[in-house]
C-alpha cells in the first residue's frame, strides 16, 4: 500500500484543484486552484523518481551497482518544472489585473466583452 500512496496523494492533489477551478467565481482563485493542479505533477514525479534506500549517484567511493542510486534526471525535471509553474502563475496573474483594470472585474461571468 505504501507504494501507491505518493499516487494517491497527487491525484487527490490534482482532483482538489480541479474542483476549485471548476467552482470558481473568481479568476485570480482560478489561477490559485491552476497552481494547485500543477503541484500535483511535483509529487508524482518525485514519487516516480523516489527509489528505497537510494543515494545520490556519486560513484567515486563505490563501485557501480552496489548500491541503488536515485535517478537525477527526474530531480531536474521537477525543478524544471516548478520554474515554468511560476512562470506561468505569474503570467496569469498579470493577465488576470490587466482583466481587473479594464473591466473593473474579476468575476468570469461579468466579463461580456470576451465572449464569443
Amino acid at each position: 500500500m505504501m507504494h501507491v500512496l505518493p499516487y494517491l496523494v497527487a491525484a487527490y492533489i490534482f482532483l482538489t484543484g480541479c474542483y476549485g477551478l471548476a467552482t470558481s467565481r473568481n479568476l485570480i482563485h482560478a489561477v490559485g486552484c491552476l497552481a494547485v493542479c500543477q503541484s500535483a505533477t511535483y509529487v508524482l514525479l518525485l514519487a516516480v523518481g523516489y527509489r528505497d534506500g537510494g543515494t545520490a549517484p556519486v560513484f567515486s567511493d563505490m563501485q557501480p551497482g552496489a548500491r541503488p542510486v536515485v535517478d537525477p534526471v527526474v530531480q531536474a525535471l521537477t525543478l524544471t518544472d516548478i520554474v515554468v509553474g511560476a512562470t506561468v502563475t505569474a503570467l496569469l496573474l498579470a493577465l488576470v489585473l490587466q482583466i481587473a483594470k479594464r473591466h473593473g472585474t474579476v468575476d468570469p461571468d461579468e466579463l461580456r466583452e470576451l465572449r464569443g
